[in-house]
């Protein structure tokens, strides 16, 4: 409990002033979280085999260059359009054919660009969603946070049914619900304080938000335990690595963009 305290404090004093700066600092930082989860998704060994160093690397740029992509932060002009995503596609799958079958071939490169699309959009709608404004951010931010927080609180205290156990064997239905209801509720409160007014559009978003979060965590649950692992690295000592902590998080941004963009 100690590691987990000092660690979440250490990442908050990083993080909290970069978010609330925006900009290129916040790029930056962005970047380089983007690169751990990178890594932590090549370095699972039961998803694929070693990559050549050559495709992971371009696999890393093409995934930067997908988190760039018009976040008017670097202003890059192509934006996530046909251009972007026929360019990684086949920069990806031609080398398939330069490689012999046990080194790269069809399958790696599937794989590889289903990483470059999933975190590459996931950082790049960071960037995007913090240009609109801190509160909008700060926000999507507090959905997953706040219902991480009841689901552990709810389920610790009254958990009893358990509800994916070979997926996640300590999370229950009433800590789900707990979840549910407390980040949706306090995340509608921070919404009608500090960005506007309350609709019913707003609460019904919230809820989905809520809802799409907690499974995103067991999609990422899911790949731990398809990979034999407890945690996607050790970044930070009991609480995992980047995708450990931005499981949920990912997943809510996703949905943000497919219901608002």
């Amino acid at each position: 409990m100690k590691k987990r305290i000092i660690s979440a404090v250490i990442a908050l004093v990083i993080m909290v002033p970069l978010i609330i700066l925006g900009g290129i600092p916040f790029q930056i930082s962005v970047l380089l979280i983007g690169a751990i989860a990178y890594k932590e998704m090549l370095d699972l060994k039961e998803s694929h085999k070693e990559y050549p160093f050559i495709m992971s690397s371009i696999g890393a740029l093409l995934m930067f260059l997908l988190t760039l992509a018009n976040n008017r932060t670097f202003g890059l002009c192509w934006g996530i359009t046909y251009p972007i995503v026929g360019f990684i596609v086949i920069t990806l799958l031609i080398p398939i054919i330069f490689f012999k079958n046990d080194k790269y071939n069809s399958k790696d490169a599937l794989y590889l660009m289903g990483v470059v699309f999933f975190l590459g959009l996931s950082f790049n709608l960071f960037a995007v969603v913090r240009n609109l404004g801190l509160a909008l951010f700060t926000w999507l931010i507090l959905i997953p946070m706040l219902n991480d927080i009841f689901a552990y609180l709810v389920g610790t205290k009254f958990g009893k049914t358990k509800m994916c156990t070979s997926i996640s064997p300590h999370k229950t239905w009433e800590g789900s619900i707990g979840g549910l209801l407390g980040g949706s509720i306090l995340s509608t409160v921070f919404y009608v304080i500090f960005i506007g007014p309350v609709t019913f559009r707003i609460i019904a978003y919230t809820i989905l938000l809520s809802v799409v979060g907690q499974v995103g965590d067991l999609v990422l649950s899911k790949i731990k335990r398809e990979n034999k692992i407890k945690d996607f690295s050790n970044l930070m000592p009991g609480h995992g690595g980047v995708l450990d902590r931005f499981d949920s998080v990912l997943f809510v941004f996703i949905l943000y963009a497919i219901l608002v963009f």
